[in-house]
């Protein structure tokens, strides 16, 4: 079988990986999390940094899945330019929206952010991807970490005098704070700034390389043997660029987008070997139907928040009558913090069945 009619795996892949935003993002209480549940506090990778570039590797393999097969159907490109252009827009709205959402106070909104970034690599890999080969996209990516890491290690910080990697304090952060407008997430840097977002496009390219492999003309099995062999390449080299250049989300390292993007490979080939070439796809539907209308669930989450987190019953809010029930029972405070995330996700769940159900497909 040398093509596949439908990815399963990357459907479900893409909706796990919301589920799994959703949740590192809604405990409890932040005060109580299972250190895997954590964002590193600098230098280093834990579960929770994967989910993002994950998703942005995502991002790429759909845009060479998508867009291919368009241009197979004789679609011209003008129109495709229009519909990628309107829809980044939507996306970076959208991210702008829920920073403002409840109380729209634009006198500090963000224009940074997930879905800001998100849309950015989304426009830049799209243009990429309808004009260029597979070969210039890997050469444009290698530039790009090169470029980056070669910014990060030898342009020393204004008012340092030397090269910083500490946070706040290197060449990333500073450009945030001269050049970014609107609220920065950590005051004086963001960490979807202007100039990580550089390798975060890199990151989406690798996505996009990896659906080029995906629709060679090779057989499955070779293909999953060639994308995990690949992805396991990529993770080596992040592995030792580490050591020079270390692994850090926060400014989206060039090593870090090599370990991750070579994480990502290696699941999605595992995933596709066990659901779309031996067929095992029973316990794939949750991912499916989450990853139907990925971006969408994910601005519902937000918006669910409110009531979840900020509804008074009883002079107190859902999550802290939840912990207090939790501590007064003297049960694990971290146990609970993570059900209650759990639970959080099964009313996100609830929406996006319906949706999946009735084959609404909101495309943000």
């Amino acid at each position: 079988m040398a093509e596949f009619k439908r990815l399963i795996s990357l459907d479900a892949f893409r909706g796990f990986t919301i589920a799994a935003m959703i949740m590192v993002n809604n405990p409890a209480t932040w005060a109580h999390i299972y250190p895997p549940l954590e964002h590193a506090s600098w230098n280093g990778l834990t579960p929770t940094d994967l989910i993002f570039p994950f998703f942005i590797f995502i991002v790429g393999v759909s845009i060479a899945l998508a867009y291919t097969k368009r241009l197979n159907a004789g679609v011209a490109k003008g129109p495709m330019y229009k519909k990628i252009i309107f829809r980044s827009v939507k996306i970076f709205a959208v991210g702008i929206l829920l920073w403002l959402f409840p109380n729209f106070n634009f006198e500090e909104i963000r224009i940074a952010g997930v879905l800001q970034r998100i849309a950015i690599v989304f426009f830049v890999c799209a243009f990429l991807f309808l004009n260029s080969k597979w070969k210039t996209q890997a050469i444009v990516a290698g530039a790009l970490l090169v470029i980056y890491w070669l910014i990060m290690q030898f342009i020393p910080t204004p008012g340092y005098g030397k090269v910083m990697l500490e946070p706040g304090a290197n060449i990333a952060a500073w450009v945030d704070s001269k050049f970014l407008p609107g609220y920065l997430w950590q005051k004086t840097w963001d960490p979807e700034g202007l100039l990580s977002t550089l390798p975060a496009i890199a990151t989406g390219i690798t996505g996009m390389l990896a659906g080029h492999l995906i629709l060679s003309k090779m057989p499955a099995e070779r293909k999953v043997i060639y994308l995990f062999s690949f992805s396991f390449f990529a993770f080596v080299i992040g592995f030792f660029w580490n050591y020079i250049f270390p692994i850090n989300k926060s400014i989206w390292t060039s090593s870090f987008v090599m370990v991750t993007s070579g994480l990502a490979g290696m699941v999605l080939a595992i995933s596709i070997f066990f659901v779309d070439v031996l067929g095992r796809t029973r316990f794939t539907k949750p991912g499916i139907i989450f990853g139907s209308n990925a971006i969408a669930v994910y601005v519902l989450a937000d918006v669910w928040r409110l009531p979840f987190y900020t509804l008074k019953v009883g002079g107190s809010s859902l999550n802290n009558h939840w912990m207090n029930l939790f501590e007064n029972a003297g049960w694990s405070m971290e146990l609970g913090s993570f059900l209650y995330a759990a639970l959080f996700i099964g009313f996100n769940f609830i929406p996006a069945w319906i949706l999946y159900k009735k084959k609404i497909f909101i495309k943000l």
